[in-house]
């Protein structure tokens, strides 16, 4: 069987960007991608996240730095002009992405390699960088009365579009910025409440590189120490966009405390108060999507995959780099993560390199 220097499992922006930069380095390596098509979560995201909303996260390294990348038009959809233009990046660059393929587990191979296997498929690599992000592991709490609730319940993930609750009163639940955006929209086509565990943060300042950097510093010093990684936007703030003025004014962003339980036609507080609701929106986050790599035991005994000062390498097993985890899940640190992924496969390799 084949041996690959290096194996990357997801395709979305940080494995991309690690397969770009592995690719600059002469790594033989090889991208598996559990999606049909190119995009990433890009492809899976609400039809009315437009371009103007993206502000360039999505924006991939390029071999020309004195060029700015492409502009993609604001108004369309960021669900179909992102996975456009990862699907041209691909191309560009010649990265060498196979799908659809979904990764079961990776466990330690023959020697000191590792064994990727998908249902009856195996490859076996001396280095693994995992890129496979949250949005395939969506969080909803469990509260009492969830099952005896009698409207919808979405979350983010599945988010039908605003019109989808038209007359039925809808709880917002959750302090990121995905129940802001939702609100925005839901907010002008019925009553809404909104929920949340704690206040939200809101930021009073423009949101500048430096800020998302030093974001970005806070969550990687949790999983420096081995702990679960904690939302960047949970440290950047949150901030209302114009779209979002018209919901304000509606007093959509009043926020209420966490419910106690649900019940057939509403929520209750634990003082006893009732408000009745047909709908319940979770936009309650994400988890890493790393279960697939419980048998290489990389989990710390303070419950996350502790990583190097440089932010990829997992402690436990150099051979693994972590994107898309952490400090990279939000997209502000995925680009940066593949650039030190492929530094932390280089030097896992030496032992394998003449010299």
């Amino acid at each position: 069987m084949e041996v690959w220097d290096s194996i990357v499992i997801g395709a979305g922006q940080a494995g991309l960007s690690a397969s770009f930069h592995l690719a600059r380095r002469g790594v033989d390596h090889l991208v598996l991608d559990a999606d049909a098509a190119p995009g990433g979560a890009w492809q899976h995201r609400w039809d009315s996240l437009s371009m103007h909303d993206v502000h360039g996260v999505h924006e991939l390294p390029d071999e020309d730095r004195q060029q700015p990348g492409p502009t993609l038009p604001r108004r369309e959809a960021a669900n179909r002009a992102v996975p456009a233009y990862f699907a041209a990046y691909e191309r560009r660059h010649d990265l060498p992405v196979l799908r659809p393929v979904r990764v079961d587990r990776v466990t330690d191979g023959p020697g000191a390699l590792l064994s990727v296997h998908a249902q009856e498929r195996t490859w076996l690599t001396r280095t693994l960088v995992n890129a496979t992000g949250t949005w395939s592991q969506p969080y909803v709490p469990a509260y009492p009365g969830a099952h005896d609730f009698a409207g919808p319940q979405v979350h983010t993930r599945d988010y039908p579009g605003a019109e989808a609750f038209r007359g039925l009163r809808t709880v917002v639940v959750g302090g990121g910025a995905s129940a802001v955006q939702l609100l925005g929209e839901i907010a002008l086509v019925t009553d809404t409440l909104w929920v949340t565990r704690r206040p939200p943060l809101w930021r009073t300042d423009d949101f500048t590189p430096e800020v998302g950097r030093a974001a970005v510093a806070l969550v990687h010093d949790r999983v420096r120490r081995g702990l679960p990684p904690a939302s960047v936007v949970g440290v950047t703030g949150l901030a209302l966009r114009e779209q979002e003025r018209a919901a304000q004014e509606l007093g959509a962003y009043r926020r209420l405390p966490m419910f106690a339980s649900l019940e057939r036609d509403g929520v209750r507080w634990d003082d006893g108060s009732f408000e009745p609701a047909q709908a319940v929106v979770w936009a309650t986050g994400f988890r890493p999507a790393v279960r697939h790599l419980a048998p290489l035991r990389l989990r710390s005994g303070l419950g996350g995959i502790q990583l190097d000062a440089h932010g990829t390498t997992a402690v436990e097993d150099p051979r693994v780099q972590l994107v898309g985890y952490g400090p990279s899940a939000s997209t502000i640190g995925a680009n940066r993560a593949g650039r030190f992924a492929a530094r932390g496969v280089s030097r896992a390799l030496v032992p394998h390199t003449d010299g």
